[in-house]
């Protein structure tokens, strides 16, 4: 029989040599780890920054931050040299590269993505080192593949390594939003031959006052002195609150629509009382509104003449005149050898020759519109 105090110091010990075993595997892990990483400080276009990395030579490490030796950049120490913890890596651009270009091809958004216009067009997008066209395009690669862009407008034939239409977009500075047109969509694979189209689309809304002259209407009398007129009652322009969509693309407007209309003021027309052009004057337009047709009620009356002739307030005495009826579409040509008619509502007195070619002269009235 083993003795309850006993036990319990087993079970004491047990416990103590599981957590010294534990306690050990951990120390180990961490020496382990603490010599499998180090912290290096890596020195890109003057930007220094702390990387933790497990690379095992300067060339690793490069490879691994994303940095394009491909560029023949100047590194140091060379990248075959074995990291060691605390050491400083310094990249600079090659002979002959501009410091901005260098900051392009290995900053944070360049790298990746190349893009190399040609032929001899010039190099652009993030990551296109202006070493000339032949390194350009050796820096590309071998998977690189030729595609035409239509960039808001303008033409460019590329080769690129970019894999989808939305990493060449990018490659080449380009975040279409929402209202942008892209052809195909952005996750389109890339294959050679292929034309990639890119619209820029800007829409914005435009809220203005707009004014509604108002009509002018004319009765005539002949009671009146021909040449004068009288103002009966003032017109009143109308105000309408519209917000019209305008839709630009590159830069062009190429759709206004009209998102809503109200109201403000409805025009009230002017009433105008006038005295008929005499025989010897008249108007190729309608006086007070400049209008080149006209439409209303035609009669007939009974001249001293026949044929087919009119009476109109103020067009020019032999003045010919298309007269249509807008119930059946029967037409005459008349002409103007006289003056009237008086009545409100009336725009022209037929001769009964030239209303019959209309509608019986039992109809009396018919609605018609003129033309000149």
């Amino acid at each position: 029989m083993v003795r309850p105090s006993r036990l319990r110091r087993l079970r004491i010990q047990r416990a103590l040599q599981v957590a010294v075993l534990a306690t050990g595997t951990l120390l180990v892990g961490t020496a382990l780890s603490l010599a499998w990483h180090k912290n290096v400080t890596l020195v890109v276009a003057g930007t220094p920054q702390s990387v933790r990395t497990t690379s095992s030579n300067v060339g690793d490490l490069l490879r691994s931050e994303g940095v394009p030796l491909s560029l023949g950049l100047q590194v140091q120490p060379p990248p075959g040299t074995a990291l060691a913890d605390g050491m400083t890596v310094m990249v600079s651009q090659p002979p002959g590269m501009p410091a901005d270009a260098f900051a392009a091809a290995v900053g944070p958004h360049g790298v990746g993505v190349w893009v190399v216009e040609q032929p001899g067009g010039g190099l652009f997008g993030k990551a296109a080192p202006p070493l000339g066209q032949a390194a350009a395009l050796e820096a590309v690669g071998t998977s690189s593949v030729s595609v035409r862009a239509v960039v808001s407008g303008k033409v460019h034939d590329v080769s690129t390594n970019a894999s989808t239409v939305g990493a060449l977009l990018s490659a080449m500075g380009i975040e279409p939003d929402a209202d942008d047109r892209v052809a195909p969509p952005p996750s389109t694979p890339l294959q050679s031959g292929m034309s990639v189209r890119y619209d820029r689309v800007d829409v914005t809304e435009i809220r203005h006052l707009h004014v509604v002259p108002f009509r002018i209407h004319t009765d005539y009398t002949s009671t009146m002195t021909p040449g004068t007129s009288f103002l009966l009652q003032p017109g009143v322009p109308g105000f309408v609150d519209r917000t019209v969509r305008l839709t630009f693309v590159n830069g062009r407007v190429t759709s206004k629509d009209v998102v809503s209309s109200a109201v403000f003021v409805r025009p009230q027309r002017e009433e105008r009382l006038s005295a008929p052009f005499s025989m010897y004057d008249g108007s190729l337009t309608e006086p007070g509104t400049g209008a080149t047709s006209e439409q209303g009620q035609a009669t007939w009356y009974d001249p001293p003449w026949t044929g087919y002739t009119a009476a109109h307030p103020w067009l020019p005495f032999g003045t010919h005149v298309r007269v249509t009826d807008l119930a059946t579409g029967r037409s005459v040509t008349v002409v103007v050898d006289d003056r009237g008619p008086f009545a409100p509502g009336r725009v022209i007195d037929l001769s009964p020759e030239a209303f019959s070619a209309l509608s019986p002269l039992g109809h009396g009235v018919v609605q018609v519109a003129l033309s000149w």
